[in-house]
């Protein structure tokens, strides 16, 4: 499996590659060049699994063995997904015969972004080790990415990690959580401005290519492909444990409400349609409406980024990159 810039300008780049640039070169995303497509007798299969053996079948399908053999990535997963307080991981609620919710707050920081993170940072360690490397993880974020970042990589020898986070926006746990853990490798700024002002400044950073060699900068921002890839099994997990089992080899459809900030993760589930599973998706906004407005009306424009009590959905910008990826997709 090889990866390519959502602006086309940089192709060929493999697994480990694409985990530690983030940002491609060109400024785009990065994308598989393809996207697997499952037959009804591998989704039939899939049907059974755990939630974290569904992480590893999807991994496995992006991650060639060359990169990660499969039984070095079975045992990262295992160790990424080992300290969550629930034993299936992400439960299930029923709260009628055709509502359930999807229980992803049950990592150490209670965000669901623990799910994807707690992987890609055993994925840096894992070739960290192999290559006696540093890097330096730059990560902006609204409130729930920095404290799910700093604790997947926090107390790893070859990490530093800095985390920017807008001063009075982020909620008081969320603050607390980044600002309270006492590690060498984690540093954390409060900054002046919204969420989407402070990435700008980061993008920029990321497009000096020098800079980001001379310094081995990184970013485990939703841009970086490695989440996006974990995330796809959470679609793959929600709707075999909601889809009525079925006799014949036709899989029912399933909606999907998707909470969307950044757009990351509601493009983990374009990607899980791509692949075959037939789900429909719903991506629910506050105020800061850019992907609503976007797909209702064709309008693409930055507003202004409004304070509402969703504090880590108060995201444009990021929005806009993640929106690149699906346009892509479909």
């Amino acid at each position: 499996m090889q990866y390519t810039s959502t602006r086309g300008g940089v192709v060929g780049v493999d697994f480990e590659g694409v985990l530690f640039a983030g940002f491609a070169a060109d400024g785009g995303l990065f994308m598989p060049e393809h996207i697997p497509k499952l037959n009804n007798v591998t989704l039939t299969t899939w049907r059974s699994l755990s939630y974290k053996d569904l992480v590893k079948e999807v991994c496995a399908l992006f991650i060639p063995p060359e990169a990660i053999p499969r039984s070095d990535l079975n045992g990262l997963i295992d160790k990424a997904l080992g300290r969550f307080r629930h034993k299936d991981v992400v439960p299930v609620s029923r709260l009628k015969s055709d509502l359930s919710v999807l229980e992803m707050w049950h990592g150490a920081t209670h965000a669901f972004k623990d799910l994807a993170m707690s992987c890609v940072g055993q994925f840096l360690d894992y070739f960290l080790k192999k290559n006696n490397r540093h890097v330096n993880i730059l990560v902006g974020t609204s409130g729930d990415t920095g404290s799910a970042a700093i604790e997947s990589v926090r107390g790893i020898p070859n990490i530093d990690i800095t985390v920017l986070l807008p001063h009075g926006r982020c909620t008081e746990i969320q603050e607390r959580q980044m600002t309270t853990v006492i590690e060498d490798n984690v540093h954390v700024y409060a900054v002046d401005g919204t969420s989407d002002e402070l990435d700008e400044p980061i993008k920029k950073l990321f497009g000096d290519t020098e800079f980001v060699k001379r310094h081995n900068l990184m970013s485990t921002n939703s841009v970086n492909w490695a989440r996006v890839m974990v995330q796809i099994a959470h679609f793959f997990y929600g709707y075999f444990q909601c889809a009525p089992s079925q006799d014949n080899e036709l899989l029912p459809p399933v909606e999907i409400v998707v909470p969307t900030g950044g757009a990351g993760n509601i493009t983990a589930g374009c990607i899980a349609q791509k692949m075959g599973l037939p789900i429909q998706l719903v991506a629910v906004v506050n105020s800061n409406d850019i992907i609503h407005r976007t797909v209702q009306k064709g309008d693409f424009s930055l507003g202004n980024t409004e304070r509402t009590l969703a504090s880590a959905m108060d995201i444009q910008v990021t929005m806009t990159r993640n929106l690149t990826s699906i346009f892509l997709l479909h």
